[in-house]
């Protein structure tokens, strides 16, 4: 499954890998890819293993308010 989230806070390059090092960490994550200009980021995962809930409060942990779109 494909989802986007809308990601607040993220000013540059640091803040994308944070993000991206956080979600691909996350169980039943495949890969995600973060738009800084466009503040979001898709995330291609198992929905068995992980609901989008979780990975967009994931994302808020590590300091980036997230939402899934």
């Amino acid at each position: 499954m494909k989802k986007e989230f809308a990601i607040n806070g993220m000013s540059c390059k640091h803040c994308v890998a944070r993000v991206e090092e956080t979600v691909n960490g996350l169980a039943g994550v495949d890969k995600i890819k973060v738009n800084l200009k466009k503040a979001a980021g898709t995330v291609k995962f198992d929905e068995t293993q992980i609901d989008p809930q979780a990975i967009a409060a994931a994302i808020t942990e590590a300091g980036y308010p997230a939402e899934v779109k």
